[in-house]
């Protein structure tokens, strides 16, 4: 595989990654992850049943009333992750015979495959534990973790390195971590259906102040809806989540705003994308407030995360700090002994 071929192969896994991501987001928003109490097929079907007798089989043999619509984006979801695995298969074999050439690690070459492996048995536990809220999280995050691990195999094969002061490397890497801790809290948000839970901005149900059990709703070990002594979970739980994963917004849009004038300052387009990105997100996650949560905004929120992501990864994927470009380039044209 030429150089060329590889780089576009690697392009075209990142935008099939991100447009998962989004399709899942979507799945999850139209209430259909449980279209299919199965897994890995849809009611012991390849495909989601369709005609009235397939119906009246699914629900005389799982019981309960069948949607097929719901199944159906389901199992496309479904189609699409597989589909993903091959790609990486693909690409893995492909950047392995080419590491050398590229400098991709073969620790980053590997680890897409451990995580569409591991996700797989995450999409299998959403299902049986009936859309348990960390389990669901940790889904979304794998992901963003399978984004940003093609997004960076993407960027270090490509030439070229990105050379920047290390204060401004480490810099850009806190940022990275800032934006992924957002998106964990965003993930629990939406799998706890607590994206409608403050009903305002910028106050939360015309407030500022956190109830004082608001710990209760982030206590992983606990199913969906319900608190860990099997109470119902109520408004004020939700909102604390909802109104946590705005507070720590704020320290995105420092961080991350921060690094875009810095970059912006060093005369590089990397800032720009980023601030651009940063604006583009907030204005997405205040739309969905304000306009009770459409489904088109709602998506567009996730991929908006997932943007702010795959940037932040480019950067450090691509960077190399100037102390470690002079040591090498020292090295390089030292006269032989």
């Amino acid at each position: 595989m030429t150089p060329r071929t590889l780089r576009r192969l690697t392009v075209f896994t990142v935008i099939w990654t991100l447009v998962l991501i989004m399709l899942g987001a979507y799945v999850r928003l139209e209430d259909a992850g449980l279209g299919c109490p199965d897994w890995p097929g849809c009611y012991g079907r390849l495909t989601a049943p369709t005609h009235d007798h397939e119906v009246a089989h699914a629900e005389l043999h799982y019981g309960g009333e069948v949607d097929p619509a719901k199944g159906w984006k389901e199992m496309i979801h479904r189609y699409v992750a597989g589909g993903l695995g091959l790609i990486l298969l693909w690409q893995a074999w492909a950047l392995w015979r080419s590491r050398r050439e590229t400098g991709v690690p073969a620790a980053l070459v590997i680890a897409p495959l451990a995580v569409v492996l591991f996700q797989a048995l995450l999409g299998m536990w959403t299902v049986t534990l009936k859309l348990m809220p960390v389990v669901v999280t940790a889904h979304l995050l794998g992901g963003m973790t399978m984004l940003a691990l093609v997004t960076a195999q993407a960027a270090r094969a490509r030439p070229g390195r990105l050379v920047l002061p290390a204060g401004l490397r480490r810099f850009a890497w806190f940022a990275l971590a800032v934006v992924v801790l957002q998106i964990a809290l965003g993930g629990w948000v939406s799998t706890n259906y607590a994206a409608l839970a403050c009903d305002g901005f910028p106050a939360c149900r015309g407030g500022y102040q956190l109830p004082d059990d608001w710990a209760v709703g982030f206590h992983p070990l606990r199913e969906l809806g319900l608190t860990t002594t099997g109470g119902p979970l109520d408004i004020d739980h939700l909102a604390a989540i909802h109104w946590i994963h705005r507070l720590w917004a704020l320290a995105v849009t420092v961080a991350v705003a921060l690094l875009g004038v810095l970059l912006l300052r060093r005369g590089l387009r990397a800032g720009g994308w980023l601030l651009a990105a940063l604006v583009l997100q907030l204005g997405l996650g205040i739309a969905n407030v304000l306009m009770h949560l459409p489904l088109a905004l709602a998506v567009a929120h996730n991929g908006g995360a997932a943007l702010l992501l795959a940037l932040l990864t480019i950067l450090v994927a691509r960077s190399s700090s100037e102390e470690l470009s002079h040591a090498q380039n020292a090295y390089r044209y030292a006269p032989a002994r």
